[in-house]
């Protein structure tokens, strides 16, 4: 008989993403999907982001007992966001799979997506013809990961065509699936050290390292920077290592596309870890806590702070600046 699987999804505006995705990740072993809203052009390939629209999050979960119990938990982890404040979060959505469908259900939401101003991403089983001096890289997210249409994640990659000289070394932290580290190599960076706390998104950078032929440039470690109070930034595993001051070495660039809170507490770290002169990219930040981001991180020794941003409404902002 075969296995059945429950496809659970909930849309919601982008504010709310990560909150959500952080509840329903507790509950699944096979990562989280975030799917921004998205039209096609060129035939049907192409990924142009829709400003502002609502975001879907999804989980799969085995339909069994298990996976009852599961849903009923992030049912009630929902709740509760509703109840502090984040907004119109959808009900729970919920398919029911066999086997084969749930191996490629979530692959029907991923096109080639064109990132700053030469930067093309493209899922391993589309085609893609690049045009004069773009850049390729081929990403097999998985379940785990973002489409790459995030205002965040395109204004990260265009921020890194503007900085990146060839040969710099860059840090990544909070590497996801791997879409920055990989965009910085195709861009001429020589070597990329990318951190997650997630061992899923640890594995697909690695994953994607390889299919790009850039692994022997890439180190993906389960780790994360020390916060300002001497303490990691949230609780983690115990197999995550925490890198003290000194451990992870001075990089020419440097992109940490999180959450404001997060870059407020590792701005030393992040700021220590930017050679004097490099670049910090500092994203993942709504428009209303940039102070909380910009701040800590002036205080740490940024400077020359600039804001790029993607979305129409200005929701997102990206920061870029230099170490003193």
């Amino acid at each position: 008989m075969p296995q059945y699987w429950l496809d659970l999804s909930v849309t919601a505006q982008p504010e709310a993403v990560e909150a959500i995705t952080e509840v329903m990740g507790r509950y699944t072993t096979g990562g989280v999907a975030i799917e921004e809203p998205y039209t096609l052009a060129d035939d049907g390939q192409v990924a142009l982001p829709v400003p502002g629209a609502p975001v879907t999050v999804r989980v799969y979960v085995p339909a069994d007992a298990g996976g009852e119990e599961a849903r009923g938990r992030i049912e009630e982890g929902l709740w509760h966001l509703r109840q502090i404040g984040f907004g119109q979060i959808s009900d729970i959505a919920i398919r029911r799979l066999a086997e084969e469908d749930w191996a490629n259900a979530w692959k029907e939401h991923y096109h080639v997506t064109h990132l700053g101003r030469r930067t093309v991403i493209k899922p391993s089983w589309r085609d893609y013809t690049p045009q004069p001096g773009e850049v390729v890289v081929e990403l097999d997210p998985g379940m785990a990961f973002g489409t790459g249409l995030h205002p965040t994640t395109r204004t990260c990659v265009l921020a890194l065509e503007e900085a990146l000289r060839p040969g710099d070394r860059v840090l990544d932290v909070g590497s996801g699936s791997g879409i920055l580290s990989l965009a910085a190599l195709k861009l001429g960076a020589s070597q990329v050290l990318a951190l997650d706390v997630s061992l899923v998104a640890v594995e697909a950078t690695r994953a994607n390292a390889a299919a790009n032929g850039l692994a022997d440039r890439m180190e993906a470690r389960l780790a994360t920077l020390m916060g300002a109070a001497g303490e990691p930034f949230a609780p983690i595993a115990p197999e995550v290592v925490v890198l003290a001051p000194g451990e992870v070495g001075e990089h020419d660039v440097v992109v940490a596309n999180i959450i404001a809170r997060v870059i407020a507490q590792l701005a030393p770290a992040l700021v220590r870890a930017t050679r004097v002169g490099g670049t910090l990219i500092a994203s993942g930040i709504l428009a209303e806590r940039r102070h909380e981001a910009e701040e800590p991180l002036r205080a740490a020794g940024l400077d020359e702070i600039r804001d790029l941003q993607d979305d129409v409404e200005g929701a997102w902002v990206t920061l870029v600046g230099k170490r003193r």
